[in-house]
């Protein structure tokens, strides 16, 4: 597949996941209240799994790209690509949000334009901490579903019911990342604080990824990297083998 394909996938569905999930941020977080945002985050991912895995394997999100790197699944030069998609697609989603709320279309209900941020509820060693493991669980549910070929029709299912879990968990206290992409765009437009403290939901998700990419042998066993049978999908999908992007 050209890889273009590939990248435009990316960009699409991490602006996508951007105006959406962070949308809930700013439009439902005091009306909707914590479940609104975790279910928008969930039903989001869902649904752009199953529209982009079968073209870009649907990472929109900078931290599963590494999983899938140091898993053999996708090469340096494609993950490359996937990281700069990714970003601009969250630009990209984060100005129209900015748009929204400064032609006073939409009040944002988090005073923040949907950042990430500790300082209230968490404090900064609770937040590096919070969201490793939180990403954690998230990359590892998505390299598990998708490396197993009897699990990839419901894999959009399990992906979001584990990113609205994530949710569920840290929207209260940090806002809940898991996603560099997610917490780069929101952050440029909000600047102050929450430019100032990009960097925590930058690293410590990365960290998360990694850890997922190491723990993976030890859920899918010893034949871990043994193509399942079955049709693949797109290469540099989460759970293929390596691509030539």
């Amino acid at each position: 597949m050209d890889n273009t394909k590939r990248y435009g996938a990316e960009f699409l569905g991490t602006l996508l996941l951007v105006f959406f999930g962070v949308g809930s941020v700013i439009a439902a977080r005091v009306e909707g209240g914590v479940v609104v945002v975790a279910l928008t985050f969930g039903f989001t991912l869902l649904v752009l799994t199953y529209m982009l895995i079968g073209i870009s394997g649907c990472h929109v999100n900078p931290a599963v790209t590494l999983g899938a790197l140091l898993t053999g699944r996708i090469s340096l030069a494609g993950a490359i690509g996937y990281w700069i998609s990714q970003l601009v697609g969250s630009v990209i989603g984060a100005l129209l949000l900015w748009i929204l709320v400064e032609g006073g279309d939409v009040v944002d209900q988090s005073g923040a334009l949907g950042t990430n941020g500790y300082g209230a509820n968490i404090n900064l060693g609770g937040t590096f901490l919070l969201e490793i493991v939180l990403t954690f669980l998230l990359v590892l549910v998505i390299l598990t579903v998708t490396s197993r070929f009897e699990q990839r029709a419901i894999a959009g299912v399990a992906i979001g019911l584990a990113i609205a879990a994530c949710h569920l968990v840290g929207v209260a206290l940090d806002g809940t990342s898991v996603n560099p992409a997610r917490s780069f765009g929101p952050a440029l437009f909000e600047g102050g604080a929450a430019l100032s403290q990009l960097w925590v939901f930058i690293v410590a998700p990365l960290i998360g990824g990694i850890l997922a990419a190491l723990a993976l042998p030890l859920v899918l066993g010893p034949d871990w990297r043994t193509p399942a049978p079955g049709p693949s999908p797109a290469p540099g999908a989460p759970g293929e083998p390596p691509s030539a992007v």
